[in-house]
């Protein structure tokens, strides 16, 4: 980044006043009846009605439009571990996301636990204040049994979105790319550079749409994770295969697919040339793809690329997703967000990205014209259809599956943000 991003990046967070993200009130508060009402002698009533019927908070308080947004600071975008209040710049982004783009209202919640049981015990303790609990930059291996363990303990949807929001948004936009090159995932051999949260995750939820796990190679800072390795986790030794392929240069050679979720500048060239035709590379490190379309297409014109950067076609970004799903679980008062709702998510995603594009993504993004095709195979973030029609296929996946608590909304599917206002 440039000097002058650099500051400008501290002038948003800084000015007209600090953060991102406050509070405003939903009702009136001008009379003295009103604050009665508000507070003493009024709030009795609905504590009353709380304590009889516990569901009757969604009623009267705004738990049910409202998730937190959780890290302990351990995995910061691509930082690494800087401690819970160096991530509360990250976690307010992300409820600024959840309201510009689902109306969801979000509050960031930044803990200092000295153990993931800690952490585990903290948030279980508060979580009957939400609707629903978005973890974030928590790194691997802990994240796994945070997220389980609190899915176990909550009554809630809770959702570690490094995990699953990178993994519908990978998934939707792999599903398009291989119909583009014309190949089917369920025959597709996939090499995964990276083993952490977000490649695990991706993993499951391509062999959940498909793919099989013998065409799987994940490969972590030690080479290619087979079946004989002993130093594998639960998580890792779930996609270990029988092969004889030990480093990236065995495994990407003939390979499908390339999803990169490591570090920059580790597909090199040479190793893209033996990948089989029509490649599809999903270079993902952020800011530094692990190879620069730029180098990808010098080499072979018929790679389909994506990355995670704006600048590029193609951006895998989980705003395409967590906020809408959000919307679908919280609109049904799921108890979870499940892999039926993941599935519906994707499907969904990558359903819109095929239909002809409106005028205000392209105003949006300064484009005459964009269509289906090798450089679009994800819906832009600005598509204002997103917000109903992932909202409406989660909710559906949610009742279909039995963790919906309400029926489909009379106002589903949503046709503009401007519902939700009212």
């Amino acid at each position: 980044m440039s000097q002058d991003f650099k500051q400008a990046a501290l002038d948003y967070h800084e000015f007209p006043r600090p953060g991102k993200i406050s509070i405003e009130l939903s009702t009136s508060a001008e009379t003295a009846k009103d604050l009665a009402l508000a507070y003493s002698p009024g709030v009795a009533e609905p504590v009353r009605a709380i304590a009889a019927d516990p569901e009757a908070a969604y009623r009267y308080t705004a738990k049910g439009n409202l998730v937190a947004v959780i890290s302990n600071g351990t995995a910061i975008l691509g930082l690494g571990d800087l401690g819970p209040l160096a991530s509360k710049p990250v976690m307010e982004g992300k409820a600024l996301l959840f309201k510009r783009f689902a109306n969801i209202d979000s509050i960031d919640i930044e803990v200092d636990a000295e153990s993931p049981q800690a952490f585990i015990d903290t948030v279980a303790r508060i979580a009957e204040t939400f609707g629903g609990i978005n973890l974030e930059d928590i790194k691997a291996p802990e994240c796994f049994e945070i997220e389980r363990t609190l899915i176990e303990r909550c009554n809630i949807p809770v959702f570690h979105d490094d995990q699953h929001g990178t993994a519908i948004v990978t998934a939707a936009g792999m599903i398009n790319a291989l119909e583009l090159a014309g190949k089917k995932l369920e025959e597709a051999s996939i090499v995964c550079l990276g083993a952490g949260a977000a490649a695990s995750a991706c993993m499951k939820l391509l062999i959940n749409m498909g793919a099989k796990v013998e065409n799987i190679y994940m490969i972590d800072r030690k080479g290619v994770i087979h079946s004989g390795r002993d130093d594998l986790t639960a998580e890792k030794a779930a996609f270990a295969t029988e092969t004889d392929k030990r480093t990236l240069d065995d495994a990407i050679d003939g390979a499908d697919v390339f999803l990169g979720l490591s570090g920059p500048d580790l597909l090199s060239p040479e190793q893209l040339k033996k990948m089989a035709a029509n490649p599809v590379v999903f270079a993902c490190a952020n800011p530094d793809p692990e190879i620069r379309p730029e180098v990808a297409n010098a080499v072979r014109d018929d790679v389909i690329m994506a990355t995670g950067r704006s600048d590029f076609p193609n951006q895998v970004n989980n705003v395409l997703g967590f906020p809408f799903i959000f919307r679908g679980a919280l609109d049904v008062r799921a108890s979870a967000i499940n892999e039926e709702m993941k599935a519906a998510a994707v499907k969904a995603l990558a359903e819109l990205a095929r239909e002809p594009v409106t005028q205000e993504v392209l105003i949006a993004y300064g484009l005459e014209s964009l269509e289906f095709g090798r450089e679009y195979i994800l819906p832009k973030a600005t598509d204002s259809r997103l917000l109903g029609r992932i909202s409406y296929a989660v909710a559906q996946a949610a009742i279909d599956s039995g963790v919906a608590r309400l029926p489909m909304p009379e106002h589903y599917p949503i046709r503009s943000s401007a519902e939700l206002a009212n």
